[in-house]
Parts: C-alpha cells; structure tokens; sequence
C-alpha cells in the first residue's frame, strides 16, 4: 500500500532578472506515513515554504510528482484539497468573524456534511478550550487564542493529511507547548503529518523522521536515533551543522 504522501523529484523554479534560475526547490524525494509526525527542518529559505505549497496546490511544481492519499497535486488538486488541512502561521484570520463563526465558515467551506457541522463545530470549540471566547471576535483574542483557532480551522473537515508550517512562531513558552501536544494528540489519532520548522527542539520532540533541507534540497532524512548514528552526534543542532557545512 502506498503512503498517504509521496514525493518524487518534486522541483520548483522561479527566473530572476539578475540571478537567472533559482530552484527553489530541487528534485526532492520522501514520503510520509500514516500516524507520523515528518518533520521537514531548514533554515529560512531552504524551501520547506515552497515545498508545502506545492503539497497543498497552492503552487505547481515546475517537475516532478507528489500525490496525497492518491491524488496528483497537477492532476486532481481538488482531491488533495478535500484530504488536506493546511496550517501556516503567517495566514491571517479574518478580524470580524468571532471564533465560532471562523470555525463554522471553514468546516462549511470544505464541505464536511451539513448535518452534522455543528457537532463539529462545538466539538472542535470543546476540544480547544475556546469555549469562552467562542463569540468575541478574533480581532479581541489574545496570540495564543488565535492560534487556537487557526488550528481548528485547519481541522475542521477532519482530514487525514495535516501541514504544518512554523506553527509556533510568536508564541510564548506555553503556548508553544500547547501546540505541540495538539499536533502530538493528532498524530495518535492516525493523521500524517508534515511538520516544517528552524526549531531544533520542537523537530527533536515531535517527528518520528527528519529531512533537512538545504538550498532546495534533501540532505539526509531518518529517525533522530538513525541521524545521531550516520553522525556522531548527539543534539540536532550538531546533526544539522553537519549536514549543512558538508554541503559548502
């Protein structure tokens, strides 16, 4: 049975005026399994941005192919979309909708069956400790509760293949930790998870198996225990250096 992500030779290109090509993203290879956090590490500018958004249709790869749960991300990006929920820091929330309303919208949107969207909706408002804030506008919420939202959000149709991209940036110590036992709790419900971050820490608590990625390309990928064996070392930040400096 194939994995519920698969990725080969995935390629981007962009053409700068005074750079010429830039492969954003250079014949990348991985796949990802079912009820496993992978874990996509780089600096800023590496290409993991670039890499999820192909993933989620956002943009087409200039090569190469990617399929989620069998849907060709050129061939049938709708199929990918109903089997996907996308979550990026830097997406903004709409300041006008109140928590509830945000969530509705986005378990409507993506067609979870009507009869049963608000269940969902009040389940997801339960499950996230909303409950209080559920109808004060996301403009009045604190960081912390946005991302709440913005996790719900990303939740609501209930799909099986999760991104997560730098889902922790601006967050306190606290709520940083919050996230990670959501994307933990959802792991152990069986979703596949893409988790992309700079954050050693976070990539050593939370992924099963780590690629790093560098200048748009894979330099290595396997569990923390396969990677501290390739190397000899023992922290990631070490691991990571090493891959890295072997490229220059």
């Amino acid at each position: 049975m194939n994995a519920p992500v698969v990725v080969e030779g995935l390629t981007k290109t962009y053409y700068d005026e005074s750079r010429g090509e830039i492969r954003a993203v250079d014949g990348i290879h991985f796949t990802c399994n079912e009820g496993e956090v992978f874990g996509l590490l780089g600096a800023n500018g590496a290409g993991k941005t670039t890499t999820l958004r192909m993933l989620s249709t956002i943009l087409t790869p200039t090569s190469g192919f990617a399929s989620l749960l069998g849907h060709d991300v050129v061939k049938d990006p709708q199929g990918v979309r109903k089997n996907l929920g996308f979550f990026s820091a830097s997406t903004a929330l709409y300041p006008r909708l109140t928590a509830r309303e945000t969530i509705e919208f986005f378990t409507r949107i993506n067609q979870y069956p009507a009869d049963l969207v608000k269940e969902r909706v009040d389940t997801l408002v339960e499950r996230f400790g909303i409950s209080k804030y559920a109808d004060v506008r996301v403009e009045k919420l604190s960081t912390g509760m946005k991302q709440k939202v913005s996790i719900a959000r990303t939740v609501a149709h209930n799909p099986q293949i999760l991104i997560f991209d730098e889902p922790t940036v601006g967050l306190d110590v606290l709520n940083a930790l919050e996230v990670q036992e959501t994307i933990k709790e959802l792991r152990n419900e069986g979703k596949t998870i893409i988790f992309a971050t700079h954050i050693m820490s976070e990539a050593e608590r939370l992924c099963n198996r780590i690629a790093i990625i560098h200048g748009g390309r894979i330099l290595t990928c396997d569990t923390l225990d396969g990677l501290r064996a390739a190397t000899g070392q023992r922290y990631l930040e070490d691991i990571f250096v090493h891959f890295v400096k072997g490229q220059g």
